[in-house]
């Protein structure tokens, strides 16, 4: 019998220093619709995983965390929504599709795309101004709205607009986090209701056996860390880190007990299947270094610097949903994000990152003993790539 490959329209697009490929949920196919093993099926073999060789030869993806994604965009099923977003970060090698959190990079992109499908209410898009795209992200149940620039009836994707980690200037699209923290069922954001925590870890892992941890779910959950606690400047490219496998085993392990901490997994072997979240980040104060680019980033430039790991591999500048962490964690007196700022009441800060640099927003409040952050505020770029179609083979879902 011979094998057929079936077309399945689709986007592929840049969103901040992430590229995916997106799909309207109408267009995959029917049995793909619907959570589950053949959606996760399709979405591994358009992105080319699990690729032993580690390069997506054979698919969409560019075997790097930054560029493993896809995207589902559907009508919002919320009131006062216009779009549901639905993220899948896919494994490089693992047959797996990480559903547990969202890509704050590629939300950058989710606006465009949905004017552009007719998922916004027409009524809702001007002819020339700001769309304001009322996105749901239905990975965390949280509302993210996106500031698109519209002229002549059309998204705006070029421009003068310079992001660290990406290469050309475009069209600057604002983005807010509305109330960023996870405190469901009346929790905090703040897991263990503790600013910073003391992990106990395996000496092999920090000689002390004790690492000052901040542990936060606001944006994406996030473990921070200082990076002199554990051997490092804060300034480091990611070659420092990802040329380094015993370093890369030591993150991940310490991740894990982060995680238990936080209550995310209940066994420390839980944590290879959540290789998306949570994310384990360094942070220092305010240092002098060369970006990746070359770039001069000097310590009037930022007020920290902070590296952050994601899929295993430090990030190459920094994913939007850690952003709003950092900056949630930034606002709030006391945490270690906020130590290494220098202290005190901020409500914008402007981070170093392998990249370059990086200005976030927030906004945070005690309210009965509880740190509240309405929201977020960063600005990213995003931009079409290729639309058409992508082909997969009929027997590989």
């Amino acid at each position: 019998m011979v094998t057929r490959q079936v077309k399945i329209p689709a986007t592929y697009m840049r969103g901040g220093t992430s590229k995916g490929v997106f799909f309207a949920l109408e267009d995959l196919p029917e049995v793909a619709q619907q959570a589950g093993a053949a959606r996760d099926a399709l979405l591994l073999r358009v992105i080319g995983s699990p690729d032993p060789y580690g390069k997506h030869t054979d698919g969409m993806g560019g075997a790097t965390s930054s560029t493993s994604k896809t995207v589902i965009l559907s009508r919002s099923s919320q009131v006062d929504h216009d779009v549901d977003y639905l993220f899948g970060q896919v494994a490089i090698d693992k047959a797996f599709v990480d559903w547990s959190g969202n890509c704050g990079n590629l939300t950058a992109a989710v606006g465009a795309f949905a004017i552009s499908k007719g998922l916004v209410d027409p009524e809702r898009v001007p002819n020339n101004g700001i769309c304001t795209v009322r996105i749901w992200q239905a990975n965390i149940h949280k509302t993210i709205l996106a500031q698109v620039p519209m002229v002549d009836g059309e998204v705006v994707e070029c421009g003068d607009f310079e992001l660290d980690g990406v290469t050309f200037p475009a069209a600057e699209v604002q983005i807010t986090f509305v109330d960023p923290a996870d405190d469901s069922d009346g929790g905090s954001m703040f897991p263990t209701g503790n600013l910073v925590d003391q992990l106990e870890v395996p000496t092999s892992l920090v000689a002390s056996g004790k690492l000052k941890a901040t542990l936060i779910n606001a944006g994406i959950p996030t473990i921070f860390v200082n990076a002199a606690d554990i051997g490092y400047q804060g300034t480091e490219l990611q070659d420092d880190i990802n040329s380094d496998a015993a370093a890369l085993s030591r993150f991940e392990q310490l991740r894990a007990y982060g995680a238990l901490k936080m209550g995310l997994i209940k066994q420390l072997d839980e944590i290879g299947a959540r290789q998306h979240t949570p994310k384990i980040a360094f942070v220092a104060p305010s240092t002098e270094y060369n970006s990746s680019s070359g770039k001069l980033i000097t310590t009037a430039d930022i007020d920290l610097c902070v590296r952050a790991l994601s899929m295993g591999k430090l990030h190459h500048a920094m994913m939007g949903t850690a952003a709003v962490a950092i900056a949630t964690a930034a606002a709030v007196p006391g945490t270690l994000v906020n130590l290494a700022a220098g202290g005190g009441e901020r409500e914008q800060i402007c981070f170093g990152h392998p990249s370059g640099t990086l200005k976030v927003g927030a906004s945070a409040r005690q309210v009965d003993g509880q740190w509240q952050v309405s929201q977020v505020v960063m600005s990213r770029s995003a931009r079409v790539l290729m639309e058409g179609w992508v082909r997969i083979p009929e027997n590989s879902f």
